[in-house]
């Protein structure tokens, strides 16, 4: 899997990475939490892969950093997230359940903690971000193929073909649109035709299985995913035959709403309320009381909250409020809204601050993977305001990836030498494809 991004590689980049275990172990993590095996092959389900294959690559990081060959300080939005992780604990005690807030603390946020911190301190370079991308972006174009292929439908909308966080129609619909960027900047940086081809099946087909899941809130993450990577990589990336391209798609996309009295009828219900044919039985009256019920009581509770994953029962609904941060201030407090706020900031931080290196200008994929990065995170932010995922692990799998992104564009730049001459673009592709020492072999001889 090549890469232009030689800028943010280490110099001797034959050396191997010294918490390859952890590494190896986390790519494999992201796959099985993505892909889901255990929801395709019988009895796989009995075997905890998630939980093993997570434990190996704690274990071996635990193992690194007790060696003392990685030293590396926790960048400022981990340190954040340990700080929502202690006031998450904190509120355990006040919480209406406490067994289940102990649980969703221990067993589910806990793992969005541990695996920011192993993303964020196991990549040493950008070939291995790279990786942990390509195969984050593959599981979401197949699983959504697989999807529309299956069919599987929940009242006419198309629900995923795998269980867990792409089980119910608007969280397939939002984690497609969040993914979306990621496997359009794998299509600009892939060479040759059949990649190009595949990955533009796969966006395609992504689009496609959000309109097929009806969901209003995929909906507006996935026009946000679009808007924001058309001007980013379409206008300002000056690819024209991008921005026409979205046109197109766009005049499709009315064209179908328009001739589509259902869905017609659902995108209406997002400003006009209730609907006769938008077909959600209520659901939007439902949510608004979701909605004012958990900002009554984040007012009621301020410091911590009604239990982490107690609303349901607290309230007496058992539905969550279908809003991230409505829910968390009700219930963990307004210090862990205010914390994944301040997270989230730190995350378009990097990415700002990434853009005035000079890794950033000399490489294409960075600054492709750094706008894509930016655009997931605004789908995800606007997604969260119509579902509830401050529990799942990929929001805070982005949170690491600006994190790693932003330390090897900034050691790039401490690494460089302050007399190191800039080679040309013609001997980068040589440098590239003759191999370092040849390279430097052939250096040498010229000057002699």
């Amino acid at each position: 899997m090549a890469t232009l991004a030689t800028a943010i590689n280490k110099p001797a980049v034959e050396e191997k990475s010294r918490n390859t275990l952890a590494y190896n172990a986390v790519l494999l993590f992201t796959f099985l939490y993505y892909v889901r095996p255990e929801d395709l092959i019988p009895g796989l389900n009995v075997i905890p892969l998630e939980k093993i294959i997570g434990g190996i690559a704690f274990i071996a990081l635990i193992v690194t950093l007790a060696s003392g060959r990685v030293k590396r300080k926790l960048p400022l939005e981990l340190k954040l997230l340990l700080l929502l992780f202690a006031q998450l604990i904190i509120s355990i005690p006040f919480a209406y359940w406490r067994g289940g807030a102990f649980a969703t603390v221990f067993e589910k946020f806990s793992k969005g903690v541990i695996v920011a911190i192993l993303v964020t301190l196991t990549i040493d370079n950008f070939t291995q971000l790279r990786r942990l991308f390509w195969v984050q972006a593959a599981s979401l174009v197949i699983m959504t193929m697989a999807s529309i292929v299956i069919h599987h439908t929940d009242q006419g909308r198309l629900i995923g073909a795998l269980g867990g966080i792409f089980e119910n129609p608007n969280d397939l619909a939002i984690n497609i649109s969040i993914n979306w960027p990621l496997c359009l900047a794998f299509l600009l940086a892939a060479r040759g035709s059949s990649k190009k081809a595949i990955w533009t099946i796969g966006i395609l087909c992504m689009l496609l299985g959000v309109v097929l899941t009806y969901s209003r809130s995929g909906l507006l993450a996935m026009l946000a995913a679009v808007a924001i990577s058309v001007w980013k990589f379409g206008i300002r990336g000056k690819r024209s035959y991008l921005v026409v391209g979205a046109m197109l798609l766009g005049l499709v996309g009315v064209g179908v709403v328009m001739v589509t009295p259902h869905y017609m009828a659902r995108i209406e219900s997002i400003f006009g309320g209730k609907v006769q044919e938008a077909g959600d039985h209520g659901s939007w009256e439902a949510r608004k009381e979701l909605l004012e019920e958990s900002i009554t009581e984040a007012i009621h509770h301020p410091l911590f909250g009604i239990g982490a994953g107690n609303f349901g029962a607290a309230t007496g609904t058992w539905h969550v409020t279908h809003n991230t941060y409505t829910e968390f201030a009700a219930e963990c407090g307004f210090p862990a809204l205010f914390l994944l706020l301040a997270i989230l900031y730190q995350s378009f931080r990097n990415l700002k601050r990434i853009r005035s290196f000079p890794a950033y200008a000399g490489s294409p994929e960075i600054q492709l993977f750094t706008d894509a990065l930016w655009a997931s995170l605004a789908a995800f932010m606007v997604g969260a305001l119509f579902a509830s995922f401050e529990y799942h692990l990929f929001p805070y799998f982005m949170v690491a990836y600006t994190s790693v992104l932003y330390r090897l564009t900034s050691e790039s730049v401490q690494n460089s030498q302050p007399g190191q001459q800039q080679i040309s673009a013609r001997d980068r592709v040589w440098k590239r494809y003759m191999g370092e020492s040849t390279y430097a072999n052939d250096k040498i001889t010229k000057r002699t």
